[in-house]
């Protein structure tokens, strides 16, 4: 049933002065001394004091926004007495769940699990505290979301950990902690950028820089690299019995978007051959190291870092990602259709992969000359 107002009314507002307060149904408008007005909202649901600050009215923030948190709150509270999962007394709190899909996810052998720690126990769990979970609304993700971008992080560092937090609930459901979904998550619109990758002039400078390094690593890391498009560990977690020389490809067990195998070059595949051949008794893997629990290099920055500045070229715009970028955008340029150039690189969907064809690139216009070539002939 909708809220009768006779107090916090819209000519009450208006009218209202300098440091001059309305309260009603739990809604509070101030009038704040630089004119502009705050609504919060101060309420008792299920034996628990909320008490939020909506917005102010320079921010868009009417009355109408803090009637709809408070019916969320009510609604959330409704269902969290309702989805209780079955055998628990009391509601999982936040903190809580994330403690327990960390610990099942890594009994399960999930993926990114690294990531997934950091984005919960640095960004999503300070925030969401001990609130329960099945009483995070999409008003708490609207709050979340422009807390972050507040910080002045990018809405795709945003989208990173919405992710993580969709990925939770979606785990919760199939654990049984709860039945539905808390909340809807409405991911941020990205800006796609310009993505940075090396002509094949800067890719000799590279290449020419790491042969002449002490690090016996950084050459063989750069070629597979820009032969493949493989990512950093793919590449430092080859094994060598996952290379086959005779088909071209690599086996990769554990890739981002699930096991694939990688194919490779014939030029690549007589580079490897020789390492192969050279590789001591008993090597399991292609970039070993002694030191390592893994066996093999997990890190190869400050190598990678010192072989760009080499090769005269910016270390803070090329990086090892930019390997990658490089392989996938010449594929592209070179004509090759998306949905192979998809089957090579391991990307999950192809609108991945359309954001390597840059709009300026040589491909485009020679495309466009096919176009004018064919109209031509049409006349």
């Amino acid at each position: 049933m909708a809220l009768k107002f006779t107090k916090l009314t819209r000519p009450n507002i208006r009218k209202l002065l300098s440091e001059g307060r309305l309260q009603e149904h739990g809604i509070t408008f101030d009038r704040l001394t630089n004119s502009d007005g705050k609504y919060s909202v101060n309420i008792m649901v299920d034996g628990q004091r909320v008490h939020r600050v909506i917005g102010k009215e320079s921010e868009g923030v009417t009355r109408k926004q803090a009637e709809e948190f408070i019916e969320q709150v009510r609604s959330d509270a409704r269902k969290g007495r309702l989805n209780l999962p079955k055998g628990r007394k009391t509601i999982l709190q936040f903190d809580q769940a994330a403690e327990m899909y960390l610990k099942r996810m890594e009994e399960e052998g999930g993926k990114d699990l690294k990531m997934k720690k950091m984005r919960l126990n640095q960004n999503l769990v300070p925030f969401f505290k001990s609130k329960p979970v099945v009483q995070i609304g999409s008003f708490d993700i609207e709050r979340y979301k422009k807390k972050r971008l507040t910080s002045k992080v990018a809405p795709g560092t945003v989208n990173r950990d919405l992710a993580v937090l969709s990925h939770l609930f979606n785990k919760g459901i199939e654990w049984g902690w709860w039945e539905h979904r808390p909340a809807k998550i409405k991911r941020l619109q990205e800006n796609p950028g310009r993505i940075t990758y090396l002509t094949t002039e800067q890719i000799a400078r590279l290449v020419e820089a790491a042969k002449q390094d002490q690090n016996p690593h950084i050459y063989p890391f750069i070629v597979i690299g820009l032969g493949t498009g493989m990512r950093r560990m793919e590449i430092l977690s080859i094994r060598l019995e996952h290379i086959d020389l005779e088909r071209k490809t690599i086996y990769i067990p554990n890739a981002k978007a699930g096991a694939r195998t990688q194919p490779m070059t014939n030029e690549l595949a007589e580079f490897l051959r020789g390492y192969i051949e050279t590789a001591e008794p008993g090597q399991e893997w292609l970039f070993p190291a002694v030191g390592s629990k893994t066996g093999h290099t997990v890190a190869i920055e400050r190598v990678f870092r010192r072989v760009v500045k080499n090769a005269k070229l910016d270390p803070e715009k090329v990086v090892r990602h930019t390997l990658r970028h490089t392989a996938i955008t010449h594929l592209v340029q070179a004509g090759v259709d998306l949905p192979t150039v998809k089957r090579i690189s391991g990307h999950k969907t192809l609108s991945m992969v359309e954001k390597y064809a840059h709009q300026n690139g040589a491909h485009i216009e020679a495309a466009m000359d096919k176009l004018q070539d064919r109209l031509k002939a049409a006349n």
